[in-house]
């Protein structure tokens, strides 16, 4: 089995990081790139820089604070809002970025999947699924940082942008964003055994316990955090500690 990865996710409203309640009543935490850096430094193994009010605006406005992280941040960064063309892309590789994590435009355009896989590479597309329950077992995919319903089964998504290309998914449950209850475990195992990339789960972590369920249960290969890092409600090195100490299997710092 690989590594599980441990991942901070880091929403951006420029030029500030943020953090909500099921992607709403943002609050400001601090700089973006000081705060990388202090996980990076911690041991974290990958960043996702989230503008999550790019798609708002139509534009994505994270390059400078990529290009500032990647001058101290040395593990992979994933950058997602607003990308909507190849020129998008190549313009967030270019300050830094390693991959890129696609929602609405991939909606609205699902040969922008192929595109991005096929120019750049498939590790390099991540398709972004911002889902909410609609009925037991059922998810429905949202854009527009959960505010907008498309209409398509999350699941069924998830395995129409793989086969387009997608070299992984990341995966935010709305219902549980921000809330420190747990991962949308069914959820989580739906999509990481209906499709063959890895799964990376969002949404809802306040304690180990629960990234233990998330990868247990859930079958992710990923796991990102936020609320639990930014508040300083648990060490990095204590989540490492406790998660090797649960059999996960993660990089060895």
């Amino acid at each position: 089995m690989n590594n599980v990865r441990l991942i901070a996710r880091m929403d951006i409203k420029a030029p500030n990081l943020i953090k909500g309640v099921n992607l709403e009543g943002l609050r400001k935490i601090g700089d973006p790139a000081a705060f990388a850096k202090k996980y990076y430094e911690a041991g974290i193994d990958e960043i996702v820089y989230m503008d999550i009010v790019a798609s708002l605006y139509e534009r994505n406005s994270l390059g400078d604070i990529v290009s500032s992280t990647s001058e101290e941040v040395f593990i992979p960064i994933t950058v997602g809002g607003g990308i909507r063309s190849l020129a998008d892309v190549e313009n967030m590789m270019r300050c830094g970025a390693d991959k890129v994590a696609i929602n609405t435009a991939a909606i609205k355009r699902p040969e922008l999947i192929s595109d991005i896989a096929t120019t750049f590479g498939s590790q390099c597309m991540v398709l972004s699924i911002e889902a909410k329950q609609t009925t037991p077992g059922k998810w429905e995919a949202y854009t527009d940082n959960g505010r907008e319903k498309t209409g398509l089964d999350a699941v069924e998504w998830a395995k129409r942008g793989v086969a387009l290309g997608a070299g992984e998914i990341f995966l935010t449950s709305v219902d549980r964003e921000g809330t420190r209850k747990g991962f949308d475990v069914a959820l989580i195992r739906q999509i990481s055994d209906a499709v063959s990339v890895p799964v990376i789960a969002s949404g809802g972590m306040g304690s180990v316990e629960h990234l233990v369920d998330a990868v247990h249960s859930g079958h992710a290969d990923a796991v990102a955090m936020a609320d639990i890092l930014h508040y300083n409600r648990m060490p990095l090195s204590d989540i490492r500690t406790a998660a090797a100490s649960a059999n996960i299997a993660i990089r060895h710092l």
